[in-house]
């Protein structure tokens, strides 16, 4: 059985005060007994300060972005080995934000996903549609093309040790969330394009969804035999929901 993961991707957003209050929150709210993993995605400056929040704590740490490049002269880059050597063991790879405001192709997406596992971090890989896409019946096509440029460029082997994470752009930020019935029939889609490649593999991998999840409709969603946690944007910022939306993953498990 594949184990939930809730990851919270906290966007530009943040303090030294909001880090230190949100991860006592959560720390205070976790369960020795909890199965499912959670997972925090501060911004940069951030993460020195969440690390040692976290020492000896259930709760990993990610970043949102990396570069493709190892070091050098890019100036306001963050490599992977500079995240691994500030304590994360996860990093966002192709998040909607990144591929629309900030022009990221798939091309540049599949770079990163292989410079962060070469750095030994696991990469949560971010497919999705927008609203006109969704609309004209791309869904399935947009989302394909975007995974298939990590599977042609890595191969479906290093898809084992990452995580996928759907997150229909209409749905960010907006209030909107795609059915479990839409959600489930994007990820059954995902699975079966890793499956196409490796059964074994396909069936392993963890497939998030990341679309406005709150506490009131995450276990609803969770339910779904494809899905297996979420990529959660601003109810992360508060432990209360956080800490339900985890809960809603533990009981699905």
């Amino acid at each position: 059985m594949r184990t939930p993961l809730v990851a919270g991707n906290w966007k530009m957003n943040g303090s030294h005060e909001l880090t230190r209050d949100l991860l006592t929150g959560l720390e205070a709210g976790l369960d020795p007994a909890d199965r499912a993993e959670i997972m925090v995605l501060p911004p940069f400056p951030y993460l020195t300060l969440a690390r040692s929040l976290l020492v000896d704590s259930a709760i990993r740490l990610g970043a949102q972005d990396l570069s493709t490049r190892p070091d050098g002269a890019f100036t306001g880059d963050v490599s992977a080995a500079m995240l691994s050597d500030c304590g994360c063991s996860a990093v966002l790879v192709g998040h909607s934000e990144r591929r629309t405001l900030h022009g990221e192709t798939d091309e540049v997406v599949a770079e990163k996903f292989s410079a962060a596992l070469a750095a030994g971090l696991l990469p949560i890989l971010c497919v999705g549609e927008t609203l006109e896409q969704r609309e004209q019946g791309q869904t399935e096509a947009v989302v394909s093309r975007q995974l298939a440029a990590v599977l042609q460029s890595a191969g479906i082997a290093a898809l084992a040790q990452a995580v996928v994470a759907y997150e229909p752009v209409w749905a960010i930020g907006t209030g909107r969330t795609a059915t479990p019935l839409q959600a489930q029939e994007v990820h059954a889609a995902i699975r079966a394009q890793m499956s196409a490649e490796d059964a074994t593999i396909g069936g392993q991998v963890r497939v998030l969804y990341g679309g406005s999840v709150k506490a009131d409709n995450a276990a609803e969603i969770f339910a779904q035999q494809d899905i297996d946690g979420g990529l959660i944007g601003g109810a992360s910022l508060s432990a209360e929901s956080f800490l339900a939306i985890y809960r809603a993953a533990n009981q699905s498990f």
